[in-house]
């Protein structure tokens, strides 16, 4: 959701003159200038740190330098190109710790950018454009300067061959050179008050790298996947790999940033490893013979289960869990409303009704989860109750082109759990799947027009969650729908999800305190059929694609939270998803060979290996026990 956020840098200015800002866009004092240059941005309120900060206050600024993390990642990779993330080829885990963005965010605040490459960010009040102006000492690591060349380059290559990034980047018409360290990116319109931060987020790119030739005299192609190691800034360089096995990433210990106070307490370990397993349970396995320093557990049942090795029992394994406060979700049932047989909001809703979570949740999940409810789970974002005030003003201008439902009542799950009311929400789905126009016969549903029988796969790429399907299997048949279930490998899933392949797959999407942009990626009608994108429904709504640009140009709190719930309330009533459950704290287990901070910071989760380092004495002990 992700998403690829490392620690780095702050701007060391002086306090000047400052022009009047929204209570909610926060800024540092400026520097003396004909701009008014800041070291960071903020959209809840003033920045937490002020110029010429010592160090981030969740990290340890004196953590030692060395050792390695082994980690887990699923599937397999054939491609270091960033640019083509999504599109083409399946990208290595960690290669964002190759690159460096123009800032970086700060763990123990809701939402705040602090200057990175850019030593200095200015703006005008009415939010036209953004100019970053970069550090005068940053480098890739050839030792080459990093330009605002390289700054347009990377910008117009994303937005080209990313969907994603052309979907988040809509409204910055272009990029230019105004000063020697200088970039201004000039937006379409004025009042896109969360553009000049996400800006900052930009992956930037060596130009002279990808324009030059490879060690064979072959011309490079940022269009294209490849296994060459990239030319980066970041921390870390590629060591060494294996084509879609591992990948070893090396610490630059004269990294140009490592001296900055944000770069202070992070980027600690001296090699980061990245061993790749084709399912979750084979990487499991290895985590239980330390083959593996780190695992995040997703499954239920596995937490509850799976960690009474003895390992864990003599405390050389320790199991975590970290409060998620940063974020939301929504994880579901996903239908792909591009193929017909999904296009009646009554038959997606249908299926919702013969979903029982509550018995799930008992059987297989351990009575772990809650059920989802909002597309913003987990945040104030959320709406509750009957549209109201703002909110209210908001959904009257598309009534026309919404569910009358929604101004009515407040949206709620159809709740399972016993036979009466499994046999009662039974019924009321095949009510609605004959309103849409399906009928059973034979004890199978049919198009009552084409007499088409109603068929269904349920489609995956990890093993472990056939149980999931499989358990709601049953129900569908009940109605009198065909049911495969089918799991294939990564890479075919992966290519399957470009080409719209797929009636049903379970999906998440992320959600931050302060949407914005990246909506349009997500439900936005521009994206619908645009491969790469995170449209995996293929949403084309008018009602969806006018609360976007509402959340987007909120001028206020406020308005973002009205225009969110709004947002939050279309998506719920159209029954494009069959929301599926959350858990709010991440499940870790680790060899007890590392430290970290404490506290640990906010928002960071479990912020591994970020703001973690390796412990040799604990190291040496789990070794000889």
């Amino acid at each position: 959701m992700n998403r690829r956020s490392v620690l780095k840098s702050a701007l060391l200015a002086i306090a000047a003159r400052r022009l009047p800002l929204p209570n909610w866009i926060g800024a540092a004092h400026a520097e003396t200038s004909d701009k008014n240059w800041r070291h960071g941005l903020s959209l809840y309120g003033d920045l937490k740190y002020p110029p010429g900060f010592k160090q981030f206050e969740y990290v340890n600024a004196h953590a030692p330098k060395g050792g390695t993390a082994r980690q887990i990642a699923i599937g397999t990779f054939d491609n270091f190109n960033t640019a083509v993330a999504g599109v083409k080829g399946s990208l290595a885990a960690g290669i964002d710790l190759v690159y460096e963005t123009l800032s970086v965010s700060a763990l123990d605040e809701v939402s705040s950018e602090y200057c990175l490459v850019a030593e200095a960010v200015s703006f005008p009040p009415d939010f036209s454009s953004v100019s970053y102006r970069l550090r005068p000492h940053a480098r890739w690591h050839d030792g080459k300067p990093v330009t605002p060349e390289d700054v347009i380059f990377s910008f117009e290559s994303l937005k080209k061959y990313s969907p994603q990034l052309s979907a988040y980047y809509r409204h910055v018409a272009k990029a230019e050179k105004t000063g020697e360290r200088e970039v201004t990116f000039i937006f379409d319109a004025p009042g896109n008050r969360e553009l000049p931060q996400i800006i900052g987020q930009l992956t930037v790119l060596p130009k002279h790298w990808w324009e030059g030739t490879d060690k064979n005299g072959k011309q490079r192609n940022i269009g294209e996947t490849t296994l060459e190691p990239p030319l980066g800034s970041g921390a870390y360089r590629i060591k060494d790999f294996s084509a879609g096995r591992t990948i070893v990433y090396e610490r630059m210990k004269d990294h140009w940033s490592r001296e900055l106070n944000v770069s202070l307490g992070v980027n600690n370990f001296d090699e980061l490893q990245f061993v790749y397993f084709r399912d979750t349970t084979v990487a499991l396995e290895a985590f239980k013979a330390d083959n593996v320093d780190w695992r995040n557990e997703n499954s239920a049942k596995n937490w509850a289960t799976a960690y009474d090795f003895p390992a864990v029992s003599d405390k050389r394994v320790l199991l975590d869990e970290f409060p998620i406060r940063n974020s939301g979700v929504m994880q579901a049932f996903a239908f792909n409303i591009r193929r017909p047989k999904f296009q009646d909001p009554r038959v997606r809703l249908a299926f919702n009704y013969a979903f029982d979570f509550e018995e799930m949740n008992k059987q297989i999940f351990y009575n772990q989860y809650k059920r989802i409810n909002s597309y913003f789970e987990g945040t104030e974002l959320a709406a509750t109750g009957l549209p109201t005030g703002r909110e209210l003003e908001l959904l009257e201008t598309v009534r026309d082109k919404v569910p009358p439902e929604l101004f009515k009542k407040p949206y709620t799950n159809p709740v399972n759990g016993n036979p009466e009311q499994i046999r009662s929400n039974l019924r009321e789905a095949l009510r609605l799947l004959k309103e849409a126009g399906y009928e059973v016969r034979d004890q199978q549903l049919v198009n009552t027009k084409t007499g088409e029988p109603f068929s269904v796969e349920l489609l995956a790429a990890d093993p472990s969650f056939e149980r999931v399907f499989l358990f709601f299997k049953p129900s569908l048949e009940r109605l009198g729908i065909t049911i495969a279930v089918r799991t294939v490998d990564e890479a075919q899933y992966e290519n399957r999800l470009r080409n719209w392949d797929f009636d049903i797959i379970t999906f998440a999407w992320g959600e931050s305190l302060t949407p914005g942009n990246e909506q349009r990626g997500y439900w936005g009608s521009q994206s619908a059929d645009q491969p790469g994108t995170l449209n995996m429904i293929g949403i084309n709504n008018p009602a969806v694609d006018a609360m976007i640009e509402q959340v987007i140009f909120a001028k206020n709190r406020a308005d973002l939270e009205a225009a969110t719930h709004a947002l939050d309330r279309i998506l719920l009533w159209n029954h494009y998803v069959v929301p599926q459950w959350t858990y709010g704290k991440v499940r870790t287990a680790r060899w007890d060979r590392f430290g970290h901070p404490d506290p640990m910071p906010k928002y960071g989760r479990a912020a591994f290996p970020t703001v973690w380092w390796w412990d040799a004495a604990k190291a040496a002990k789990t070794a000889g026990q």
